[in-house]
């Protein structure tokens, strides 16, 4: 079931959106060689806590997942696409690095997924990043009453297919609210002037993803969470959660 939020509701949305954004600006100023994944999301637990606000991740547990999720956020490196775990792993100079987030206030969820480079970034990661970036922005533009699901993924595959990169489609964005994931889902490619209508109060994330080998492999790594590109290519991942308005589409995940 598809719910359309209210405008207040839309607010207690962005509360949540905002200790998305702090945690992103706080791992993106830590994440440097030598700080290990676990070190990134206890300082996430510790911003949580401070803002009053839940984790979306901890203890999740969809079908695919091997286990309850063990962390707050997601911290996915250079192949690894989605869902990397926050381990004791030190990051090192020239990793790419994807951080995924989602909290709650008050029973209302936000989400969004950021992407950088650690220290000295590698050939062509940076181009990467913007080519991902690119599409979400691109996505965000078609988030409006009357345009269709379809149109937010036809504007951002084709920016991602032209720019010669590998993208997936299985875990792609979602409605979310009272709930991480909510109907409808929403792909990271289409066709444009296909799927659900757009109506003011609809909220959804959009996350595109990318690999940089130019393939749409992927795979489950050993530990039954991590997702990464089957050709061992580097990989980012880009999100934000975005309310559907009758003043155009309007971005929850941001200080």
């Amino acid at each position: 079931m598809i719910e359309l939020k209210t405008a207040g509701e839309i607010e207690a949305m962005r509360e949540a959106g905002r200790v998305v954004a702090a945690i992103h600006e706080q791992a993106r100023a830590h994440a440097v060689p030598g700080v290990s994944l676990r070190e990134l999301d206890e300082l996430a637990r510790q911003i949580m806590h401070e803002a009053g606000a839940g984790s979306s991740f901890l203890g999740y547990h969809p079908s695919f997942g091997a286990t309850p999720y063990p962390g707050v956020i997601c911290t996915s490196v250079n192949e690894v696409m989605l869902h990397g775990l926050p381990t004791g792993y030190r990051l090192r100079d020239g990793d790419l690095l994807s951080v995924d987030c989602a909290a709650h206030i008050d029973g209302w969820h936000a989400d969004a997924a950021v992407s950088f480079c650690v220290g000295e970034s590698r050939k062509g990661d940076e181009e990467l990043i913007r080519t991902a970036e690119r599409m979400l922005t691109a996505g965000i533009e078609k988030a409006v009453p009357g345009a269709r699901l379809g149109d937010i993924g036809q504007a951002m595959s084709r920016i991602g297919r032209s720019a010669g990169y590998g993208m997936q489609t299985d875990f792609a964005g979602h409605g979310i609210g009272r709930a991480m994931h909510e109907d409808p889902f929403v792909p990271n490619e289409g066709r444009a002037g296909r799927g659900l209508r757009l109506r003011p109060g609809l909220v959804i994330a959009i996350e595109p993803s990318l690999m940089a080998g130019g393939g749409d492999e992927y795979e489950m790594a050993e530990d039954g969470w991590s997702l990464r590109s089957r050709d061992a290519s580097r990989t980012v991942h880009v999100e934000h959660s975005v309310a559907v308005t009758d003043d155009g589409p309007v971005i929850l995940t941001t200080r």
